[in-house]
């Protein structure tokens, strides 16, 4: 899908933002590197999705980055908790901008949950289809039950953003990556597909990219290694999701700068005029 169509989502609801900036949350009690002061962790996500939203960002994604080693399936309540207070945070600093929720590893009923207690509008699930090999063991994909879980919840409104071949894992059996988004996409029903590097900040391979563009009829998004510098080059995506790019260090999980953050989007939107 090329990067000036609309969205033909099979969730309900707006248009789907095309440029995602992510919030790193810092490690969340429960999680081996909680340092304490949950307060202070719920201002810093939300003071930094505030920054995104200034600087011209359509949505926000809110993950539980500092919460490594992630949980391969299931997250404990107290994840979900607090993950929920800094949704809320973050709702109350974006206004009416595009929110996102991710759960890592790859816990789509949580992240379905904190969306609708929050009123986010998508969740992005890592593993949505098939068997990923991963530094958490094999990950399964649970689209059967996302599906249906989304349909109970009443939560035909919140969008799938899933990646295929997502980064930090590897296939348990190699399929080509055109066959695997198709998977995704239309077995997995899938609202947007989700292109990443092979690991954080990684770039996008361009053959990649292409593959899946080629291969699917819903938004593709690339999910990983987005610069200012690459931007032109990436137009062809329907949209860009990015963290590190975003920090002044360069390194997921830092505080977003204000300035590389507004830039970032000037450009963004430049490249694709």
């Amino acid at each position: 899908m090329s990067s000036s169509a609309s969205s033909s989502s099979r969730a309900s609801g707006s248009v789907l933002p095309a440029l995602i900036g992510v919030v790193h949350v810092r490690p969340l009690p429960g999680s081996p590197r909680y340092e304490g002061d949950f307060g202070a962790i719920i201002g810093d996500a939300a003071r930094d999705a505030g920054l995104l939203a200034e600087a011209g960002f359509d949505g926000i994604i809110v993950e539980n980055y500092g919460d490594a080693p992630y949980m391969p399936h299931r997250v404990g309540p107290i994840t979900v908790a607090a993950m929920t207070a800094c949704a809320l945070a973050v709702r109350a600093a974006v206004g009416e901008r595009a929110l996102g929720i991710n759960v890592l590893r790859n816990d789509a009923d949580a992240a379905l949950a904190i969306a609708l207690a929050a009123g986010a509008e998508m969740i992005r699930v890592n593993v949505h289809t098939g068997v990923r090999v991963t530094d958490q063991g094999l990950i399964e994909g649970r689209s059967h039950e996302t599906l249906r879980h989304r349909r109970a919840f009443d939560a035909a409104h919140v969008r799938l953003l899933c990646d295929v071949d997502v980064k930090h894992s590897a296939p348990l059996g190699a399929r080509p990556l055109a066959d695997e988004a198709k998977d995704v996409a239309e077995r997995g029903l899938a609202d947007a597909i989700l292109v990443t590097g092979r690991g954080t900040g990684a770039r996008v391979a361009l053959r990649d990219l292409d593959e899946v563009l080629g291969a699917v009829d819903v938004p593709v998004l690339v999910a990983s290694g987005a610069t200012i510098d690459t931007l032109a080059e990436l137009r062809r995506a329907y949209g860009i999701v990015v963290g590190s790019a975003l920090r002044r260090s360069g390194r997921a999980g830092d505080p977003v700068d204000h300035d590389l953050a507004r830039r970032f989007a000037e450009t963004f939107r430049a490249s694709r005029k």
